[in-house]
């Protein structure tokens, strides 16, 4: 059951009892408290649960055991992005500190939710709804704060993986391991004797350790060892992919009552001969030095993807791309407004692929500001064009096709820089630059919490509208 609010108040017996400065929140959490007290921002809950009720044939939103108080998650998730916390840390955090637990909306009789159960909330909920909720928060700081959007600044900002730098090598050493335990597990579940799936591991560290030698060489001959070596690791890969391909056709045959835990086991080993099969062929088109494309980087995060974007320090990274568009009240030097919901896709992506749906985003919200300024990345043609039904005034750097006085483009592309101090400040205050939930929903869902809790930061240090 669908519970947008505690089922208490807040001030509780204990609670009166407390020193008078112990329950008041400190300046900046006083603001956030708020503002997020409007309950026309927990509206996005109480849809989805309609939309799910609607779609499984239940009424999971009005019967069943009820969840934790969606008002009580959202203040915790945004307290998450603004410390870095882990979940666990979070939940402890928050246990020990009254001026969070007044925050989060906890008594001091009642028990913190569980990090599993925040954890678990924070998959199942989705990228979506966290976007619903950026939405509400600009649309109530344009409805009753002293806010209005003239500007909007957009850029692209790769979100890493939380994975290790991958090879080709570790690929299949981490191949071999994981299919190995794969079989093994379908064994269990399957209650049968199948093709046994060896742990080649020891072998292929081999290859890796003897790489590592040959690497300090530092001669010619090196990259023809490690060509050979990687060679090596993908022809034990290929073994393992075949034999975990005869175990899976013996468990479907052995299990014909399909019991929950063998089609769970089956699907995963499934999967896992996918992955490796990528991999494999990853290494022969590597050996054979031809163009790999749609490269696999990772078992673990198999959505991340390679993103070059000509950086000295890090000319390859592994993630994905989040295009960042902020509205602004003005251009002027230091200006800090609110961000749309981003836009996060895998792998190296261009701008101009993204800015449909940053522009859609503008067109939902009934926004038309009167500059858009952009890099150089956008295409000034194909950017004009998506924008042009707005009546905004298109900026792109470099271009030739700029209109406006001298100073005006000049105090654009100051204006546009702010937006990479915007990515690094969401970046260092909000950890928006590394996901650590994987796949490219966990990722989309990552970045969506970092920029609601920015919003609801700038949100809430504006300033009331007068009223009348």
């Amino acid at each position: 059951m669908l519970r947008l609010l505690p089922a208490h108040e807040r001030d509780t017996v204990w609670d009166v009892l407390l020193p008078v400065g112990v329950t008041v929140l400190p300046p900046d959490l006083a603001r956030v408290d708020e503002l997020l007290a409007d309950p026309a921002l927990l509206a996005p809950f109480r849809s989805l649960w309609r939309e799910r009720d609607a779609a499984s044939g239940r009424q999971a939103s009005s019967f069943g055991r009820p969840t934790i108080a969606m008002a009580t998650y959202v203040r915790l998730m945004v307290l998450r992005s603004r410390t870095g916390w882990g979940y666990a840390t979070l939940v402890r955090e928050v246990s020990d500190s009254l001026h969070l637990r007044r925050f989060c909306l906890i008594a001091l009789s009642d028990p913190v939710p569980t990090e599993s159960t925040v954890r678990k909330l924070t998959r199942r909920l989705g990228p979506e709804l966290v976007a619903e909720l950026i939405r509400g928060v600009i649309t109530l700081a344009t409805r009753e704060r002293r806010f209005a959007p003239r500007a909007v600044r957009t850029d692209s900002t790769v979100v890493e993986a939380d994975i290790r730098y991958p090879t080709d090598a570790g690929l299949a050493a981490s191949g071999v391991r994981l299919l190995a335990r794969a079989g093994q597990r379908l064994a269990q579940a399957a209650g049968a004797k199948l093709v046994h799936v060896r742990d080649r591991s020891r072998a292929v560290g081999r290859r890796l350790r003897a790489m590592t030698r040959t690497l300090r060489r530092r001669t010619g001959e090196a990259r023809t060892d490690v060509l050979r070596l990687t060679a090596e690791a993908g022809a034990l890969l290929e073994r393992s992919v075949r034999e975990a391909r005869r175990a899976l056709t013996a468990a479907r045959s052995a299990a014909a009552d399909r019991k929950a835990a063998v089609g769970q086991a089956i699907e995963r080993l499934e999967l896992l001969i996918g992955q490796a099969s990528t991999v494999v062929d990853q290494i022969g088109k590597r050996v054979r030095d031809e163009r790999i494309s749609d490269r696999l980087v990772s078992f673990a995060d198999p959505d991340a993807r390679p993103v070059r974007k000509g950086k000295i320090a890090t000319p390859t990274q592994f993630g994905y791309v989040s295009q960042i568009a902020e509205l602004t009240a003005s251009t002027k030097r230091g200006a800090r407004g609110l961000i749309l919901p981003p836009v996060t896709r895998p792998g190296s992506v261009h701008e101009n692929e993204l800015l449909p749906e940053t522009v859609a985003e503008l067109r939902r919200l009934g926004l038309r500001p009167r500059e858009a300024v952009f890099d150089a990345g956008f295409g000034a043609r194909a950017t004009r064009d998506e924008l042009a039904d707005l009546g905004t005034d298109v900026f792109v750097v470099g271009s030739a096709t700029n209109r406006g006085s001298r100073r005006t483009r000049r105090r654009l592309a100051r204006y546009r820089v702010g937006a990479e101090g915007r990515i690094a400040h969401l970046k260092r205050e909000y950890r928006a630059g590394r996901s650590r939930l994987r796949g490219a929903e966990g990722a989309a869902t990552w970045e969506n919490w970092a920029v609601l809790a920015y919003n609801v930061d700038t949100a809430a240090a504006l300033p009331l509208r007068r009223p009348g």
